[in-house]
């Protein structure tokens, strides 16, 4: 039996191989990127994404927190675990697990660790309901995750601090490889990073809120600094836990953005310190997602001819939509 799930799993990456090798590519960050369904992805992204097409079981009362790369995705996670697991864990605990464990840990993602490496069927294993995030594109998520209604929390950010943002982070993770700010930039103008062109991926998560509100919520990174309390009651009543009048009046929502906060997480030991591979092939530290967490941090890095050239594109992209930053 092992020997054919073996065989059956040996002819599968073969199947892939055979796939990808026929898709356009182009040069990449750091590696080749391929089109794959219409979005620049690594190989490996591509491969990952597929075995999340053909395998992944969307239950009806999933909730997935999707993003692109580099959006507060970190932060929603502790937030979501937090509102979601109140009831198991008091939010004022001195054991609660955002004290000892990394954010990325307490929400899996659908396609990281590589599913090529470690099987998808691990998500099968949690019960319901399952907390899960992502940054697959809207587009190439299975078709079962809008049919059954699983909900979608959706964080975007300002396109220039996810540039800078995601230009820190690569060059603190590949030790072997240095991306300079003007080959990065002109790289993201393109839409060639890793899942997709930015507006595109943000597009796609748009349009579907505005279909499916009740399915689908839309939240921006700026607005969630700006009123932290505002939004975190609203996510708790998006993902079917609000809380009580009683809660609010012990503070228990003010308790939640302490928690969670950026200066509490990246002073955390387990956020600090140490080193995890939790894609597959790349240990990086724990304390690489954790950096500024600045609105407006661009202006550190950009000159005002690139953040002109990167707001005229943006604009281009997000014409007519109703979206805008």
């Amino acid at each position: 039996m092992a020997q054919a799930q073996i065989q059956t799993k040996n002819a599968g990456l073969e199947l892939e191989e055979s796939l990808i090798s026929t898709l356009p590519t182009r040069e990449g960050w750091w590696r080749p990127l391929f089109l794959f369904q219409g979005h620049w992805l690594t190989p490996q992204t591509v491969k990952s994404t597929m075995l999340v097409q053909a395998q992944f079981q969307p239950r009806a009362d999933d909730i997935i927190l999707a993003s692109y790369p580099k959006c507060g995705t970190t932060w929603l996670k502790a937030l979501a675990f937090t509102i979601a697991n109140r009831s198991r864990h008091t939010v004022a605990s001195d054991d609660h697990p955002v004290l000892t464990k990394h954010p990325q840990d307490l929400v899996p993602f659908l396609e990281l660790p590589h599913r090529y490496l470690h099987p998808i069927t691990e998500l099968e294993a949690l019960p319901s309901p399952r907390l899960l995030s992502t940054h697959i594109p809207c587009a190439l998520l299975p078709s079962g995750v809008s049919a059954l209604g699983s909900r979608v929390v959706y964080l975007c950010r300002e396109p220039k601090d996810v540039l800078v943002s995601m230009w820190h982070y690569v060059n603190k993770v590949r030790k072997d490889f240095y991306i300079d700010l003007d080959k990065a930039f002109e790289f993201f103008r393109e839409g060639v990073t890793f899942f997709g062109p930015f507006w595109d991926h943000c597009l796609g998560y748009w349009k579907q809120s505005l279909e499916e509100p009740e399915r689908v919520l839309f939240l921006k990174y700026d607005e969630l600094m700006a009123n932290p309390t505002k939004h975190v009651k609203m996510l708790a009543n998006f993902i079917g836990v609000p809380f009580t009048n009683e809660e609010e009046s012990a503070g228990v929502v003010e308790e939640v953005v302490r928690l969670c906060s950026f200066e509490n997480l990246k002073s955390l030991p387990a956020n600090s310190t140490g080193v995890s591979d939790r894609i597959g092939g790349l240990p990086m530290e724990n304390s690489a997602y954790f950096r500024s967490a600045k609105v407006g941090d661009w202006r550190n890095c950009l000159t005002e001819e690139m953040a002109r050239r990167l707001d005229c594109i943006v604009e281009e992209k997000l014409k007519g939509s109703g979206l805008s930053f």
